[in-house]
């Protein structure tokens, strides 16, 4: 079987992240979260270091989400009977998703609290 040319498997991956914006709220919630944090960045000026770890973070949060989504439609295209292995499934995936928010809320406290203060102070 001849795959497709890479443009189209690159097609297929925004796709899906397009697919993933329209019909999932956590993932609109979680981009709202990278607009605050990118702006709130910009006016208290992270570091380069702060900022890698900012996009690092952005990255894992939101690549889990996706996840998660692609993991729940498998379960649902499976079966549509409430089943144990299938309640493991989704909520498994979707505490990934938790615990590595709750680790980038974590982190983003730990870089923005003492750059806030700066700020104020500054004012």
């Amino acid at each position: 079987m001849k795959k497709d040319p890479l443009y189209k498997s690159f097609g297929y991956a925004f796709q899906g992240i397009g697919t993933t914006i329209k019909r999932e709220r956590n993932i609109k919630i979680h981009l709202l979260a990278v607009i605050c944090v990118v702006l709130v960045g910009l006016l208290v000026h992270l570091s380069k270091t702060e900022w890698l770890i900012c996009f690092v973070l952005f990255g894992l949060v939101i690549s889990l989400e996706l996840v998660n989504t692609a993991i729940e439609a498998v379960v649902d295209l499976v079966t549509e009977e409430r089943k144990p292995l299938a309640k493991i499934a989704k909520d498994a995936a979707a505490g990934a998703v938790l615990v590595s928010a709750i680790m980038a809320a974590i982190i983003g406290f730990w870089i923005f609290i003492p750059r806030i203060i700066d700020f104020f102070q500054g004012l």
